[in-house]
């Protein structure tokens, strides 16, 4: 995870020498590429390793080879249906957002390209899950941290050209990142055959069966609407920040890149959690689950927080490291020194986001995501249309609605903690009378 925040800094890096125009373009792709990616390795991902956490840890074998298959059959799925989405409706949205002349057509190319290989990150993004919900997340990470440190140079040579080729631009970020991946999802492949999580899956013999995909799908639907509710947020946030210019769009892309630089850091802890809630709560073990959502609610609080801070103190400086226009410069720089101070919230939340999902409990985490929706484009249109505060209201409005996330994640855990459910009676118990 902190290497995937260096290659997102090199990213933005290769970014920003390829022009404001391609700054810009980026600014309008990453909310959608952050939708798939969030859905993918978080939301349903999250339900996956989940899934496959509760059925081990209640010794349900049989069901958690079955799930191995099912999660691969969702995995392709929805990899078409995201690739089939982008090619349709991207263009016409990136438009609503604020795109115009290069910037907008450089997105479309590259959304084009990049979205193609959705399949791959599906794939990749639950074959992990399956290996983090047996417990090995050693694996994973070790896979993606090769995958990072080749596609730093495989991305700067497409990107920006070598010698006297000039390179392919954005198109070679894209290339880069498909390439990679795909490498990824044929070495996690070959691990989960090889028998990782103590059993060799089997494609043939295994019947699908509704309970099986309704198994991922009861988590991973609510914890995609959490993803939904913030990816649309970043979108209805980046079309009011258009509308003060490319620069300005410009500056927010390198802002929204530093939340997802400290991201992974959450995801870190928080997928972690969701192995250890995941089988805690198959064995019945609540208190425990409990236990450890806190534990590492506040690691990720400390530890995103401190680095929030240290940017915002420092926010021009940040900036300068990918891009001199001294608008986009400014723009970032409102960004930060307003956003950046609560990512402690941020983090909090993110990280008791995949703790729920172990526990099977998304309701909290999707109520939440939806009043965070509703506080920050509420705040930034009150800021924009009747307030008149200017870009730096609508930054502001992005605090309060981390601020908000953060506060309903952590209160109602503490106000309402995670208990088994209700036993549901039988026919015969139901028949018995209630009073002897």
């Amino acid at each position: 995870m902190v290497v995937q925040i260096i290659v997102a800094a090199v990213d933005v890096y290769i970014i920003g020498r390829l022009g404001t125009d391609a700054l810009a373009a980026i600014a309008l792709v990453f909310s959608f590429q952050m939708l798939m990616q969030n859905i993918a390795f978080g939301g349903m991902g999250g339900s996956v390793a989940s899934s496959m956490a509760r059925a081990l840890g209640a010794g349900r074998l049989d069901d958690a080879r079955a799930l191995v298959v099912h999660a691969l059959v969702l995995a392709v799925a929805f990899g078409a249906a995201f690739s089939a989405l982008a090619w349709a409706v991207a263009p016409a949205l990136y438009g609503l957002m604020g795109g115009t002349g290069g910037a907008l057509q450089a997105a479309i190319v590259y959304s084009d390209v990049w979205f193609a290989g959705a399949v791959l990150m599906w794939l990749f993004a639950f074959l992990s899950s399956l290996l983090r919900g047996g417990g090995d997340a050693a694996t994973p990470g070790l896979y993606g941290l090769i995958a990072s440190i080749v596609y730093v140079p495989l991305a700067a040579v497409l990107a920006l050209g070598l010698g006297p080729w000039p390179g392919l631009g954005l198109v070679g970020l894209a290339i880069a990142a498909m390439t990679t991946t795909g490498a990824i999802v044929l070495l996690l492949g070959r691990v989960l055959w090889q028998g990782r999580l103590g059993f060799v899956p089997a494609i043939s013999g295994i019947r699908l069966q509704r309970r099986m995909f309704a198994e991922i799908l009861r988590v991973g639907l609510l914890g995609s609407l959490t993803t939904l509710t913030a990816n649309a947020t970043a979108m209805v946030m980046a079309g009011l920040v258009g509308r003060f210019g490319v620069a300005a769009l410009a500056g927010y892309g390198i802002g929204v890149r530093l939340e997802f630089m400290v991201s992974p850091i959450a995801f870190g802890i928080g997928t972690g959690l969701t192995t250890l809630v995941g089988i805690a709560a198959g064995a019945g073990a609540w208190r425990r689950a409990i236990r450890a959502a806190w534990m590492g609610g506040l690691v990720s609080f400390g530890v995103i927080g401190l680095m929030g801070w240290t940017v915002a103190l420092m926010p021009e400086s940040w900036a300068r490291m990918f891009a001199s226009d001294p608008a986009v410069v400014a723009a970032s720089a409102a960004y930060i020194t307003r956003v950046a101070p609560f990512y402690c919230l941020f983090g909090l939340a993110l990280t008791l986001y995949f703790a729920s999902q172990g526990a099977g409990r998304m309701a909290v985490p999707a109520v939440a995501g939806v009043l965070r929706m509703i506080a920050t484009i509420g705040g930034g249109w009150l800021a924009v249309e009747k307030l008149g505060l200017g870009l730096e209201g609508v930054f502001a409005a992005i605090a309060i609605g981390m601020a908000v996330y953060g506060g309903l994640m952590a209160g109602l855990l503490l106000l309402v903690p995670w208990g088994p459910r209700p036993a549901i009676p039988t026919e015969a118990e139901r028949s018995q009378p209630r009073f002897k």
